[in-house]
């Protein structure tokens, strides 16, 4: 499971060095295999140990092709879906469209999401961090009532 925050930067390559506790995260549930696609919401990448990847891509075939938004929703997610294998020096090279869709340039930002890690640009990521803290619906929903008892 991922979490925490790391940075991260891209070379004029387009590759990624995952820092060592990611990387060995990933290794330990995948062998080193990862997919990446987009974020459907937010200007972010999205980075699954195979296993996980599997797991959601299985979920996503599984939904009704006659809908149209459930194939809009299969050919962005799955048609953006690339394999990565990380090279000798643990460096994943990240697609060239999926780094322009995101927007990254030479600071990364990594966050863990339980299955999953996020990949934002640096400057996105700051300024996106700054619109929730200053959302007034983030207070209200650590308030709501499905969420209490969360904290210890």
């Amino acid at each position: 499971m991922f979490r925490g925050i790391n940075s991260a930067t891209l070379d004029s390559k387009g590759r990624m060095a995952l820092p060592a506790r990611v990387r060995d995260s990933l290794a330990s549930v995948s062998e080193g295999i990862l997919v990446v696609t987009i974020d459907t919401k937010d200007r972010c990448l999205m980075l699954y140990p195979l296993p996980y990847w599997e797991e959601v891509q299985r979920r996503l075939e599984n939904l009704p092709n006659l809908n149209p938004r459930s194939r809009t929703l299969q050919r962005l997610l799955i048609g953006h879906a690339t394999d990565l294998e990380p090279d000798a020096s643990g460096r994943v090279l990240l697609p060239q469209k999926l780094r322009d869709y995101a927007s990254l340039d030479k600071k990364v930002v990594l966050v863990g999401q339980g299955n999953k890690v996020e990949i934002w640009s640096e400057p996105h990521w700051e300024a996106s961090m700054e619109d929730w803290l200053s959302d007034d619906s983030v207070a209200e929903l650590a308030d709501a009532e499905e969420f209490t008892g969360l904290s210890v």
